[in-house]
């Protein structure tokens, strides 16, 4: 099947052949290449010695409070139903995965990358099981669902929401629901009170939620790169190892919530404000001129929305700041803020204040594991936790990506004009990625479990795949494929 032309949006910059980089040569390939296989070496390396400092750290002193580190898991080789489902869609998606994301229209491959993602990621979850790897997931004493008949009345509930914050608290809040804003355990509620309770319901919606920020990511980088830079990245979105938690954490559902932000955002800065002038006449209003406004409203909102089911995720404004720059625009501000203070006031209005809230997380945080956890250990562990959920092909596209970074940074300066190169912009948006995370890093308030809490960042990094060169699509998607696999079939995931 062939795809249609599609015209891309007038502010859009398009990418000139003078913007594309030179063709390399055989011997600049196979350097490129080697450099490629070293970064990957170096990655294996860190998550290498991650473990077995980490397990001597763990049976010295059980400082680090993870069975199996750098993650939070457990020793457990096991098959199960999900084993031959999750083969199958990783084969088809190395096989056929570059070949249909070059061809189908842009309609069908975005709706495509979702499903592919859904498939893949549940059939990860179940080879755990249905109950132990999706329905009884979110039920445990950690999670949300074991608080909901105390949402009854969600008026009283918000309000004192925040006297049940630290540990010794009267009838304190579990680990999870403690440790985010009111959003994340409101939105479980919500599904109860439409009929959708219980762990199942939660666990599909986690996934099926999740598993959407793969066609917001294309989005977004159709938007802001062009159209065969976004093709080239699909199936490195779809077959990551990130997966394996985004199946079985609310994190996964965060982390949609944040990408649709951001991915309309990317829209509303984008799309043009008039048409073409036609011959002889004035420029005439663009008949969809409504569009921006109603999508930075929306980005706006989701925005909002994600500052309350996770603290640390207001560090996506780092992301978002990112996509204003590379548009050069600010038309969407005042829309962004709009909904985004929105989203304060309601939360506001109904008894729960964000600032508060996030003081006595942080005074919560110090009460458990976090107040022995190591920071000297956890500062580089959580990258080694990094390198397992995004895979080698995407460490390998980082490497690419960083070379590009420089050049792109500095053309970003206020003198220099549009970034056109897609090559460029995309190493921007990344850059801005991986600052979110060393920030979130740095912090010290993602000491462990990063390999779930980071996923609202690791959603994004795949991306860089469409860095690679394309005869090695299938290689390197078959190394992120077994990485995955490896993971799911060898470790009892914590989440």
């Amino acid at each position: 099947m062939t795809s249609r032309a599609t015209p891309r949006p007038a502010s859009q910059p398009v990418s000139r052949p003078s913007d594309r980089p030179a063709p390399e040569g055989p011997a600049a390939q196979r350097a490129a290449r080697r450099r490629d296989l070293a970064a990957v070496a170096g990655a294996a390396l860190l998550v290498a010695v991650a473990a077995l400092v980490g397990t001597a750290i763990e049976r010295a002193n059980g400082s680090l409070h993870v069975n199996w580190p750098p993650l939070y898991a457990s020793w457990f080789p096991h098959l199960g139903p999900g084993t031959p489902a999750a083969l199958v869609v990783a084969v088809v998606v190395i096989v056929h995965g570059p070949s249909l994301a070059a061809r189908l229209s842009w309609r069908r491959l975005v709706l495509t990358g979702w499903a592919a993602a859904l498939a893949w990621t549940g059939a990860l979850a179940l080879i755990d099981g249905w109950r132990t790897g999706i329905a009884g997931r979110l039920t445990t004493a950690y999670e949300y669902l074991t608080v909901i008949r105390r949402f009854d009345d969600p008026g009283p509930a918000l309000r004192d929401f925040t006297h049940h914050i630290l540990n010794n608290a009267p009838d304190h809040w579990p680990a999870h629901v403690a440790g985010h804003p009111p959003a994340a355990v409101l939105t479980f509620v919500g599904l109860d009170r439409i009929g959708l309770g219980g762990g199942g319901w939660a666990g599909i919606w986690c996934i099926t939620a999740g598993t959407s920020a793969v066609a917001a990511v294309l989005i977004a980088l159709r938007a802001l790169t062009d159209e065969p830079t976004a093709r080239r990245a699909a199936p490195f979105l779809v077959l990551t190892p990130a997966a394996v938690w985004v199946g079985t954490s609310a994190d996964g559902y965060f982390a949609a919530v944040a990408a649709w932000s951001l991915a309309l955002l990317a829209l509303a800065a984008t799309h043009p404000t008039r048409r073409r002038r036609p011959p002889g006449g004035a420029p005439v209003p663009a008949a969809a001129a409504p569009v921006p406004a109603a999508a930075a409203l929306a980005s706006g909102l989701l925005l909002g929305l994600t500052c309350y089911l996770s603290y640390g995720l207001t560090l996506i404004a780092l992301i978002a700041a990112a996509i204003l720059l590379l548009t050069r625009t600010a038309r969407p501000l005042p829309f962004l803020a709009a909904g985004v203070l929105a989203v304060a006031a309601v939360f506001t209005l109904a008894g729960f204040r964000w600032w508060e809230g996030y003081e006595l997380l942080v005074e919560r945080y110090y009460q458990g594991a976090a107040a022995v956890r190591p920071y000297a250990y956890w500062v580089w562990g959580n990258l080694a936790c990094t390198v397992l959920i995004i895979g080698p092909a995407t460490v390998a596209a980082l490497r690419r990506t960083l070379t590009v970074a420089p050049t792109a940074l500095r053309g970003l300066g206020p003198s220099a004009g549009p970034l056109r190169a897609p090559s460029a912009r995309l190493a921007v948006l990344v850059a801005a990625v991986l600052l979110a995370v060393l920030t979130a890093d740095l912090s010290g308030m993602s000491k462990a479990e990063t390999e779930r809490i980071w996923l609202p960042f690791a959603v994004w990094l795949p991306a860089a795949c469409a860095l690679l060169p394309t005869a090695r699509h299938r290689p390197w998607l078959t190394a992120q494929a077994v990485l995955a696999l490896l993971i799911n079939h060898l470790l009892y995931t914590g989440w």
